[in-house]
């Protein structure tokens, strides 16, 4: 009986998250309510309340879960080095790929910025920390640069998400790391 209910549980949530990931191509998160998302979840109310608080608390939720598996995904090496922080930057390409329709939803101009500052934290931990330490900067200037470079290296990967990654993720993490490692007379 309660492996039955969990795979009800499950059901519910996944139908619940597709839902959401549908109204948010088409429309911000702040106009979209639970009334619409149990519509088209073909889910009461009440039962959508038995699993999230709010339509925010869904996203949030959904959120995290990517940024959990992106997590684990990426803790699986060891970048302490310029070519080991390629290597980093082509697997959360290869990463983003995998999970293109939900990143590009996320990062798209309906979603909220949470999900942005999440991945920018995420590359923060495993772009940054050790260039930092490799490069031997001052905390002060170290924190400048990191979100200069963080932020600019997230726009990239948006950019490339919506242009339907029209370069392999190498050829991405390739372009990046230049201009991080050598600026933008490196690009040509």
């Amino acid at each position: 009986m309660s492996e039955k209910m969990d795979r009800r549980k499950k059901y519910t949530r996944k139908v619940l998250k597709d839902s959401l990931m549908t109204l948010l191509k088409e429309k911000p998160i702040s106009t979209i309510t639970v009334k619409e998302l149990c519509k088209l979840a073909d889910v009461n109310r009440s039962t959508f309340y038995a699993h999230y608080t709010d339509h925010f608390d869904l996203l949030d939720q959904v959120e995290d879960e990517i940024i959990e598996e992106m997590n684990r995904y990426l803790s699986g090496y060891n970048f302490e080095q310029e070519k080991e922080a390629l290597q980093m930057t082509i697997k959360l390409l290869e990463y983003f790929s995998t999970k293109h329709d939900e990143c590009r939803t996320l990062l798209n101009e309906n979603g909220n910025s949470s999900f942005e500052k999440k991945v920018k934290t995420v590359a923060h931990r495993f772009l940054m920390k050790n260039w930092m330490e490799i490069n031997n900067l001052d905390k002060e200037l170290s924190n400048y640069l990191s979100a200069f470079i963080v932020s600019g290296s997230i726009q990239m990967m948006k950019m490339w998400l919506f242009n339907g990654m029209d370069k392999p993720p190498k050829e991405m993490a390739e372009i990046i790391n230049n201009l991080i490692n050598n600026g933008l007379l490196s690009v040509r």
